[in-house]
């Protein structure tokens, strides 16, 4: 009996006198929205289904997410992520978006520990960005007007994750085109993950990308920040596991 009341007092009573939250990520039901699929069962031609995607949430409201048919919609508030129930390895990300906001922020964050410090409510990971193009007319500061590349696909590090941009603006990496649309127009961004490097493509056209990312498996994390934003057409092809991975680590003889 004794065991039973330290085991009873470690589940339950330990995480409230820390502040840790058993719910933290509870979210009744779990939101399905989009579909992946191995490459090996792609290639294979195997008849097995597609799965669903599961989304948690982190930090947000229920009411934060809502599925309207096929659209997933994001209210914006309050700032917060939404996650996938599973960890990412290699794999391709195919996602449409819009803002329905002027300068409407938001983005998608890969290789994500989904477990954001309170003061920023962002996790950490490489965040693939999606701003809406009067973001930087709205965010003038001393006379200076952001650069336009920003609201165009910027990939950057979040949470102490370091990378190498392949089109330096700083320590972020800018498309070398600009081919995002504005708010009520749809976004298709198809996101290449594999083994620290991220290529992106923005509606139709590859312009972006980093490598030597310092985290390079994790969850997928929709962003909530301050803006409605729509999605659709969630898909993800899973790749197999690469050199990086913790049971491929043994020397090659």
């Amino acid at each position: 009996m004794k065991n039973l009341q330290k085991i009873i007092f470690s589940v339950v009573c330990i995480p409230v006198l820390t502040g840790i939250s058993l719910i933290s990520y509870a979210q009744k039901p779990l939101i399905k929205f989009g579909q992946s699929v191995s490459s090996q069962n792609v290639f294979s031609k195997s008849k097995e289904k597609d799965k669903e995607i599961l989304w948690v949430n982190v930090n947000t409201e229920p009411e934060t997410w809502t599925l309207q048919k096929d659209i997933l919609v994001c209210s914006g508030h309050p700032i917060g992520v939404m996650r996938s129930e599973k960890q990412y390895e290699n794999f391709i990300l195919h996602i449409e978006w819009k803002h329905m906001e002027a300068g409407g922020n938001s983005g998608v964050f890969v290789w994500s520990n989904a477990d954001p410090p309170e003061d920023t409510r962002l996790p950490d990971g490489v965040e693939v960005q999606m701003l809406e193009l009067d973001w930087v007319k709205l965010n003038i500061r001393d006379g200076i007007t952001p650069p336009v590349a920003y609201v165009h696909g910027e990939l950057f590090g979040v949470g102490g994750v370091k990378t190498i941009p392949d089109n330096p603006r700083g320590t972020r990496s800018m498309s070398i085109e600009n081919r995002c649309r504005g708010k009520g127009e749809w976004n298709t961004y198809d996101v290449v993950c594999v083994d620290g490097t991220i290529k992106l493509s923005v509606n139709g056209r590859f312009v972006n990308g980093i490598s030597q990312s310092t985290q390079k498996k994790g969850y997928l994390c929709l962003e909530s920040e301050g803006a409605e934003i729509h999605f659709r057409n969630i898909n993800i092809l899973e790749l197999p596991s690469g050199i990086t991975s913790g049971k491929n680590t043994a020397p090659l003889k």
